[in-house]
């Protein structure tokens, strides 16, 4: 149809040519058909856009369909289990560099999951420290002190949160607490006793050194003399409250305290370690020799527990005399407390909420790698069986027994060999054992083998949070997060793990939808940079590509645009969002289908190729002062963004905005047309609402400040735009 117009337009323009052309019109014919056969391959693309679209909107359908939300019932679980037959949990906290994950926030994690509502002689937490540093452990060392004042102060008046930094960040000794006998002396002595603790660690950290005087004190620090870097050095592993002792006791000495262990695992250059996977596998052969806990807790060193009784929500299913049998783990979502007032980088991950409980509706959510609660046999790649349904969680304690006539050294050292380089060589750890290794997204892919072998998993998203950690405050550390996720899901797409395939009679074909939706978020770059770049352009050069207002056909394109938005605002709106966040959240998806998505499929076929192996980027949990400041006042901050990202961002936002410019002058000062007759003004509005949606770049351009994009980006993304531009419009 859009071809019929131009062409009518065409002739109405040869009639007031000269008659000499009129006579001669074979060049005029041919050039005709050309830009007919180049509009062709337009529509074509568009079609095929379109086409990827609606499939990818079947996908998303079974997690809205068949939602599952669910609540616990905490006292039901006390009335059919005594304390004493409650399961041992062991709680994996991870960290891998000293720098941008600091001590001292590394410890409140710590120090929140120790303090949970839980028998302490039941509960262990494990640190492991992949950047092998003497500040952390003698971070732990100074929590191991500290939590004995803690904990009581916690039980004693039903602290929450239970992170010491986020407890007196939120509260003042004159808050409301839920303990009658709260004493604002006694919250005044804590925090100063919490302040002295953390100026400690944080002067060391600065220095970077352990005072002498504390190295000293502990035979620990004696196993960095032969470390010669975090890369290359032999297990380190100290057992620094062992809950089984007489002396594991708090500082009133009522209570016992749980067990705490550091564990930096051996690394050697010529051992590949497998990142976060290979941490998590050493970290449950150790812990098999020390607690073995029935239940594993992993949480990444900044998602400190927000709510005390989480292990008790999620033991409620694995402990179900009906179907608790089937349950794999239980996994929380993952929420954060740095979030910007209208979520500026969409660091919320506000798709979970909205997709997980339909997830659970079809067999059970992904596993996200922080705030999930497994089965140890899960882990250790055990089918499900109807076997297992009865006396799961009986067991458990013998081990413990056992090496209780050991002693804390001869413990640490005989189990140190588990934390080797070489200990899996010839083993299954990594295939069929433990998490996965070899992708991106170990933990996703690590779930979906679990699920495949017959096991359930359940979604919790309890009134009160049960984790919160620290979400991006950049653009470049969001762009950066989100290509290692989605390269690691597209990997899994294109591995023997592809959902359709190896998920086939394995789980449901919901669920395997519900997989593929994050699996292929990479490709969905293409078909948004088509949009981006061929539209605008097409309207810069005066070419139409879908119909009149006037026309019938106008309808099914106005229905799909308003139902796309509408829908998508409500579901926002609904989940809590608010309207500016909404919008926010539409441009920090446009930033990642160009930049992230597109370099995660262009890794991931290189990496399919043999031209490039996996690598597993850690996003920072810091940041100075003056972004922090602008990320709170929500300026969008580019300065510290990879200059690739930014260049695309920038040119393509330079793009949209040239081609809108030529376009309104030659819709409505050159073009002598009615508005509602005017072909072009779809691409008007498209294109309009990407220059809106890009402000913040166009400023970014010409901000004083740190975070604006740096002039030689700036200088090569004009250039670019220009060139591409002139270059695309030369040949239509």
């Amino acid at each position: 149809m859009g071809a019929n117009r131009v062409r009518e337009d065409d002739e109405s323009k040869d009639d007031v040519l000269p008659n000499l052309f009129k006579y001669v019109p074979t060049s005029v014919a041919e050039a005709d058909n050309h830009k007919l056969g180049t509009r062709r391959w337009i529509w074509i693309g568009l079609f095929a856009a379109e086409i990827w679209f609606g499939f990818y909107w079947i996908l998303s359908q079974p997690l809205r369909l068949n939602q599952v939300f669910r609540h616990t019932f905490r006292d039901r679980l006390l009335l059919t289990r005594y304390e004493e037959k409650l399961p041992r949990v062991d709680v994996f906290v991870c960290t891998a560099n000293p720098v941008i994950e600091p001590p001292a926030m590394v410890i409140n994690t710590v120090l929140s999951v120790m303090a949970y509502d839980y028998p302490p002689e039941k509960l262990s937490v494990y640190l492991s420290d992949d950047g092998g540093s003497d500040l952390t452990f003698y971070a732990l060392l100074e929590a191991s002190h500290f939590c004995k004042y803690w904990i009581p102060f916690c039980k004693k008046f039903q602290v929450e949160p239970r992170s010491p930094v986020a407890y007196f960040s939120t509260t003042s000794s004159n808050s409301k607490h839920n303990s009658s006998s709260f004493n604002s002396e006694e919250w005044s002595a804590m925090k100063i006793l919490y302040e002295k603790m953390e100026n400690r660690i944080e002067t060391a950290t600065k220095l970077g050194k352990v005072p002498d005087e504390m190295r000293a004190r502990h035979k620990g620090f004696s196993e960095w003399d032969s470390v010669s870097s975090p890369r290359d050095h032999q297990t380190i592993l100290q057992i620094l409250i062992d809950s089984r002792t007489p002396d594991a006791v708090d500082m009133e000495e009522i209570s016992k305290l749980p067990t705490l262990v550091y564990m930096a695992r051996e690394k050697r250059p010529q051992h590949h370690h497998n990142f976060k996977a290979g941490a998590m596998n050493s970290l449950i052969r150790v812990s098999s020799k020390i607690s073995n806990g029935s239940i594993i807790l992993n949480v990444d060193c900044d998602m400190y527990s927000n709510n005390s009784v989480s292990v008790r929500d999620a033991l409620c299913f694995f402990m179900d005399e009906e179907k608790g049998h089937e349950i794999a783990y239980v996994q929380f979502p993952q929420n954060f407390d740095n979030i910007s007032k209208n979520d500026l980088y969409g660091g919320s991950l506000r798709v979970i909420a909205e997709d997980f409980p339909g997830q659970d509706g079809n067999g059970g959510p992904l596993y996200i790698g922080s705030g999930c609660l497994h089965r140890r046999e899960t882990l250790l790649g055990k089918e499900n069986s109807k076997a297992s349904k009865r006396g799961q969680w009986e067991t458990n304690d013998i081990l413990s027994k056992l090496v209780l006539t050991e002693s804390i050294a001869e413990l640490e050292d005989s189990v140190k060999d588990l934390a080797n380089c070489i200990y899996e060589e010839n083993t299954q750890w990594g295939n069929e054992m433990g998490l996965k290794y070899g992708c991106p997204v170990e933990d996703v892919l690590t779930g979906l083998t679990i699920q495949c072998r017959g096991w359930k998993s359940v979604y919790l998203n309890p009134e009160r949070q049960g984790f919160l950690g620290v979400a991006p405050n950049t653009l470049g550390d969001t762009l950066v997060q989100h290509k290692r996720w989605s390269e690691g899901d597209f990997q899994i797409f294109l591995s023997k793990y592809n959902p359709f395939l190896y998920g086939h009679k394995k789980i449901s074909l919901g669920l395997q939808m519900g997989y593929c939706v994050y699996c292929l978020w990479a490709p969905n770059s293409l078909p948004t940079l088509y949009y981006l770049v061929i539209p605008p352009l097409c309207l810069l050069k005066g070419i139409p590509l879908f119909p009149k207002i006037t026309s019938p056909w106008f309808l099914p394109f106005a229905y799909l645009i308003i139902s796309t938005y509408t829908y998508s605002l409500a579901e926002f709106l609904f989940f809590g969002g608010t309207l500016q966040g909404w919008w926010n959240e539409q441009r920090i998806w446009m930033f990642k289908r160009t930049t992230s998505y597109l370099f995660a499929i262009i890794d991931s076929i290189s990496k399919l190729l043999g031209l490039s192996k996996s690598a597993f980027v850690i996003t920072s949990k810091v940041a100075e002062e003056d972004v922090s400041e602008r990320y709170e006042k929500e300026i969008m901050e580019f300065g510290t963004s990879s200059p690739i990202f930014t260049t695309i961002i920038a040119t393509l936002a330079l793009i949209n905005l040239f081609s809108l410019v030529g376009g309104l002058k030659r819709v409505f000062i050159d073009m002598k047309l009615e508005t509602t007759e005017q072909p072009l003004l779809i691409q008007v509005v498209q294109c309009g609402f990407v220059v809106l949606i890009n402000l913040p770049v166009y400023q970014g351009l010409f901000r004083k400040d740190k975070g604006r994009i740096p002039p030689f980006v700036s200088l090569k993304s004009v250039t670019l735009a220009i060139s591409i531009c002139i270059l695309l419009s030369s040949l239509y």
